[in-house]
This record gives structure tokens, C-alpha cells and sequence, in this order.
């Protein structure tokens, strides 16, 4: 029997993310406790993870992430869930231990079956990352939702944060955006099976180049473009670095087929929540066709490409490494981060 998980549930993926806007507000408290030292990374900059120094120069890295079927497929999903979570560990430039799963299941409508089908595509993308997935936790839950809390390990010198960039760095993206697109057109029934078939390879491969890039000094900051989109993720790199960041749209990489469907409206509704929250912040050139513009650059990605800034004295490095993994396609830098003149705020210009 024929299975649409889609049909289940109310979102798809990372555009199941609550707004930024609104997430600021929940995470907001006049009751802030003391962190203690050996915390490196917390919430206050909104990274990828959490990051404890264990002592001898290794951290460990803590993270979870869990979302709600973006394709219909059980085993692809449970693939998909893991490896989105599985990618914060290797934007911290770290390399992931250990999974435990998490799940929630419709047990009235949807069979342990099927659930099953699910936790064996979590098991899958824990061995292609090289992890075991060594336990869980599951509730009965109206909506099915899987994900994964994973662990990791990495040498605090090759740590990697979203607020460290600097002047001049460049901008590198090693995925095409468009995945929140591609999935709201799925969930419509309108998606071409070659657009489909993209879209879901692109979903399970696993950021591992993350845990190389970590150990290159020229790499100043890294992140994963998620629910945000880019522009979410990309604000959060220059406000926490006080820079300002400028990207070349005709540089952004775009899945086949996306620009197309934007023509005819195809846009998630997690991209005009993103857009609410920051688009105040985004200001796009009035040649650039800015309406493309707006549903591409807060488009919500899931396990999205890393986003990354790199001194231009060692981009040829990280050009080398990121083809010697089958990256060469993204190479070419996207943008650039510069300092705030006098009076300025951080902001993302599109041009």
C-alpha cells in the first residue's frame, strides 16, 4: 500500500521551524543564569549546536533536530530527519559520535509498520555518517515527526562558530537553495518526478566536508542553511561578526526548476514567516527581479549546504578541499562580509 506521509502533517521539514521573530521572543528571559566556563557555545548566538570544553583541548558537541515528513516516503524521511540533524555537528567543523532518535507517531492512523520503515532510514544515515543510532525516545503524537540528538567530538582550535567572521571574508554555499519550493510543490502533486528525484538527493547528503573544514585556520565561520533560509542564516553570521554581508544573486546556486516554480507562486509558508522576521534587514537591488529574489533568499532549506567565510588568502585551499570531496561545483564565492560604516547596523544587500 501506497503511503503519502505528507498528507499527515501540516508542515514539511525545516519549514516547519517556528518564525524567527517568534522564536527570539520564546527563548527571551530577564532570569539568565550564569553559564559555566567550560560552556563555549550556548543559545546567544543562535548556532548550529552546543559546544562544552571537555578539557585536553576536545569539546564536546550537543545537538537535536526533528521535523514533521517532507516526503512521502518512509525510509527517505527517516533518512532526510538524520541527516539535517546529524549537519550541525559538521558546521561546528566537528565529527558526530553518536544519534539517539526521537519520534512521534499517529499510532490511529499510521501502522508501527511504518514507523519501523522511518527508524530504518534514521539507522541508514547513521552508518553512512559512521555512527551507531544506539537508542530513542517515541510518544504518540497527533502528526508523525522523527529527528535524531547526536553528539560529536572536535579539537576546540578547529572549532568553527557562526559569529566569528571578519572583514573581508568571502562567502561559500555548497548546496543550491530551493528545497522549500520543491517540497510545497510536491505536497501539491505538481512536482515533475526529475525535480523530485533531485530534490530528494540533495536532502540526504550529509555535510561531512564540515569536519575537514574545520581543521583549515583560513575558514573563520560556518553554519548550515536550514529553516531560516539564507538570508535568516546569513544575518545571524553578521550580526554576531558586526559586519555587513553582500551577496551577488546571479552567484546564489539554484536547483533546477525552482525559478520556475516561484513564476507560478509556489512558495512555502515558512518563507513569508522568515521573511516577517527579517526582512526589514535584506535589501535587494530594484534591477534584480525582487520578488525571485525574496522567495529564493528566504526560501527554507532542509539540511541545506554549509555557508561559509573564508579569508581570501586561503580560499584556494578550501577550493581544493571542497573538489576533492565532489564539490567543485561550488566554489565560486557567492558574496562577501565587510565592515559597518559609521552608524550602520548589520544588513544583507542583495545585488
Amino acid at each position: 500500500m501506497s503511503i503519502k506521509l505528507t498528507a499527515y502533517s501540516h508542515g514539511a521539514g525545516c519549514g516547519c521551524k517556528i518564525a524567527p521573530r517568534v522564536l527570539s521572543d520564546i527563548l527571551h528571559t530577564a532570569h539568565k543564569l550564569p553559564a559555566p566556563a567550560a560552556l563555549l557555545v550556548g543559545n546567544e548566538t543562535s548556532d548550529d549546536a552546543a559546544v562544552y570544553d571537555l578539557g585536553h583541548g576536545q569539546a564536546l558537541i550537543s545537538t537535536t533536530d526533528f521535523f514533521m515528513p517532507i516526503v512521502d516516503d518512509p525510509f527517505t524521511f527517516g533518512r532526510i530527519a538524520g541527516a539535517n540533524a546529524i549537519s550541525d555537528v559538521y558546521a561546528m567543523g566537528g565529527r558526530p559520535l553518536v544519534a539517539i532518535a526521537i519520534l512521534g507517531w499517529p499510532v490511529d492512523k499510521l501502522s508501527p509498520e511504518i514507523a519501523g520503515q522511518v527508524m530504518e532510514g534514521g539507522r541508514s544515515i547513521c552508518a553512512e555518517a559512521g555512527i551507531p543510532l544506539a537508542g530513542g525516545h517515541s510518544i504518540d503524537n497527533p502528526e508523525p515527526i522523527f529527528g535524531l540528538s547526536v553528539n560529536g567530538l572536535v579539537n576546540i582550535a578547529d572549532l568553527k562558530r557562526n559569529d566569528t567572521a571578519r572583514a573581508g571574508d568571502v562567502l561559500l554555499l555548497t548546496k543550491p537553495l530551493g528545497i522549500g519550493v520543491l517540497s510545497t510543490a510536491q505536497k501539491k502533486g505538481i512536482l515533475p518526478a526529475d525535480a523530485y528525484e533531485r530534490m530528494a538527493l540533495q536532502l540526504q547528503t550529509l555535510n561531512k566536508v564540515g569536519a575537514a573544514l574545520g581543521g583549515l585556520k583560513g575558514v573563520h565561520a560556518m553554519t548550515d542553511v536550514t529553516g531560516f533560509g539564507l538570508g535568516g542564516h546569513l544575518l545571524e553570521m553578521a550580526r554576531g561578526a558586526g559586519l555587513q554581508a553582500q551577496v551577488q544573486y546571479n552567484k546564489l546556486p539554484v536547483i533546477d526548476g525552482v525559478k520556475e516554480l516561484i513564476a507560478e507562486k509556489i512558495a512555502p509558508g515558512g518563507t513569508h514567516r522568515n521573511w516577517a522576521s527579517y526582512g526589514s534587514a535584506i535589501h535587494i537591488r530594484e534591477t534584480l527581479p525582487v520578488e525571485e529574489a525574496k522567495l529564493l533568499v528566504a526560501d527554507p532549506q532542509t539540511n541545506g549546504g554549509l555557508l561559509i567565510a573564508v579569508d581570501p588568502a586561503a580560499l584556494g585551499e578550501v577550493r581544493q578541499l571542497l573538489n576533492e570531496q565532489g564539490l567543485g561545483a561550488f566554489v565560486e564565492p557567492i558574496g562577501l562580509l565587510q565592515a559597518l560604516q559609521s552608524g550602520e547596523k548589520p544588513a544583507l544587500y542583495v545585488a
